[in-house]
């Protein structure tokens, strides 16, 4: 059964199926327009012949110069060329003026039982005037349809005309026949088409998972090799080159970073516990990742979607979670060069509340969609000196952290920007407030650890890498400056002095 479920899944079996169904759609709606419309067209346009061949009549008996041997010889190339039986009589019905049949006689004879009694079975009429009737008349005796002009002349003689029907009727079954093969020649034919075109598309797909696979296991020595033809295959393969290269880097980053932490544990036997813990959270971030790569990857061998904008937003997973590597890779590298003070700050004078303003103005977006008043105690520059690019992180950490968590509290969201000089240590106290609930206290001394997040959930949705607040504790520590966290009444307070 599960062989059979993943042949079923195969593209090249759903599109050999896709196109049987599809070809029977089409032969089915043929075989309809064949028996429902095919006949009432034929009748539609043979009634209009016939008056074409009546009112051509007229004018051959209105023309004097026509003579009687011209005149036949027209109603016979009619006749031949339409397929009609004509008669032509006088209008009081005893002398024939022309007769393409000699039989035919016996056809009309009982034309006065025809004209009076339409309700008869085997007669219906389809077209009435003053001048003529077309009507559709079955012969019982011989089982042949026919389709008959009966009308008077503009010089009073009596005009018949027939053509049999029967022959639209076989045509109709013919055609049938002849479709019903041309359904099966093109299932067979079409077979052969699909199964090449899905070998030659599921190709490349099958190497993007097999490379997929291989980088799953921290194997970046295959690459994707790009087709140039630059559709979402050849796009979606360029991606996972740019992923695997990333990746590769990473990892021998990561492993760096490895090495020299293995040195600073044999130097340093207080470090092995946080090594322990260093390593069991790298590699479930890095693990995460690889596994949506994997998994996006064998969602489209299987064509779980196959329009183009799913298979755009797979590509872009993919390459989301590649960045997402790489940040989180930067971070800890920054964070360790920060823990064992081997960063120098470049410290410089700049204007505290103008690099507070700033940060918000980016955040401007995430308030926004949240709702959220922001509130600023200080409009007056305050100088500091310190490196504007790490005080810049510390407070995008704590006004992100403060948009994430902020919640409504009577009636407001709001997150409250405070500065305070301490004028006895020549300092500037900046307080990151938000409404909202309070921070167990059993978690307030641990979110300053890498990787900790107080829910224990691990949300990927909000994008974080866990070690944002612990890049704050590296920062504050090495300035030797406080930084914390309090719970207020109605929400959270980070602080840092500077």
């Amino acid at each position: 059964m599960e062989k059979l479920k993943e042949k079923l899944n195969s593209i090249r079996i759903r599109l050999f199926l896709s196109l049987c169904v599809v070809v029977i759609i089409i032969i089915t709606f043929l075989i309809i327009v064949n028996n429902f419309i095919l006949e009432t067209f034929y009748l539609y346009s043979k009634s209009n012949t016939l008056k074409l061949v009546y009112d051509k009549i007229n004018i051959y008996f209105d023309d004097d110069e026509c003579s009687i041997e011209e005149f036949k010889g027209e109603l016979e190339k009619i006749s031949i060329n339409n397929n009609f039986e004509i008669l032509i009589k006088t209008g009081d019905g005893i002398t024939t003026i022309y007769n393409t049949n000699k039989d035919y006689l016996g056809v009309i004879k009982d034309f006065n039982r025809l004209v009076g009694k339409v309700s008869d079975k085997n007669t219906v009429i389809l077209e009435e005037n003053n001048n003529f009737d077309i009507r559709r008349v079955k012969d019982t005796g011989n089982n042949i349809n026919y389709l008959m002009l009966s009308g008077t002349l503009n010089n009073g003689y009596m005009l018949f005309i027939r053509i049999p029907i029967t022959s639209i009727q076989e045509s109709v079954r013919i055609s049938n026949k002849f479709l019903y093969l041309i359904a099966v020649f093109v299932i067979i034919l079409g077979g052969v088409v699909v199964s090449y075109v899905s070998r030659k598309f599921t190709k490349p797909i099958l190497e993007l998972n097999n490379i997929a696979k291989k980088m799953s296991n921290l194997d970046f020595s295959q690459k994707y090799q790009s087709t140039n033809d630059e559709n979402e295959i050849d796009t979606l393969g360029q991606s996972i080159n740019i992923l695997s290269q990333k990746l590769e880097t990473t990892i021998k980053q990561l492993r760096a970073t490895n090495r020299e932490l293995e040195k600073d544990i044999e130097q340093k036997s207080k470090l092995n516990e946080m090594k322990n813990s260093f390593i069991s959270d790298v590699s479930h971030e890095l693990k995460t990742p690889i596994a949506l790569v994997q998994g996006y990857s064998e969602g489209l061998l299987e064509n779980v979607n196959t329009d183009e904008e799913s298979r755009r937003f797979y590509a872009e997973v993919i390459l989301d979670e590649a960045n997402k590597m790489d940040k989180l890779v930067k971070q800890l590298l920054e964070l360790m060069k920060l823990e064992y003070e081997m960063r120098e700050f470049d410290n410089k004078n700049f204007d505290i509340i103008e690099l507070e303003k700033e940060i918000v103005r980016k955040s401007k977006v995430m308030l926004e969609e949240k709702s959220v008043e922001i509130k600023f105690d200080s409009i007056e520059p305050i100088n500091v000196v310190a490196d504007d690019f790490y005080i810049d992180q510390v407070i995008t950490n704590y006004i992100t952290n403060a948009i994430k968590h902020v919640e409504e509290v009577n009636g407001e969201k709001i997150i409250e920007i405070k500065n305070e000089i301490i004028s006895d240590t020549n300092k500037v106290r900046v307080s990151v407030f938000n409404t909202g609930k309070n921070i167990d206290e059993e978690d307030l001394e641990k979110i300053w650890n890498r990787f900790y997040k107080a829910d224990e959930s691990r949300n990927r949705n909000d994008g974080g890498t866990g070690i944002g607040l612990s890049l704050v504790k590296a920062i504050m520590n090495n300035y030797g400056n406080n930084f914390g966290v309090i719970n207020k009444e109605n929400g959270v307070e980070f602080f840092f002095e500077i």
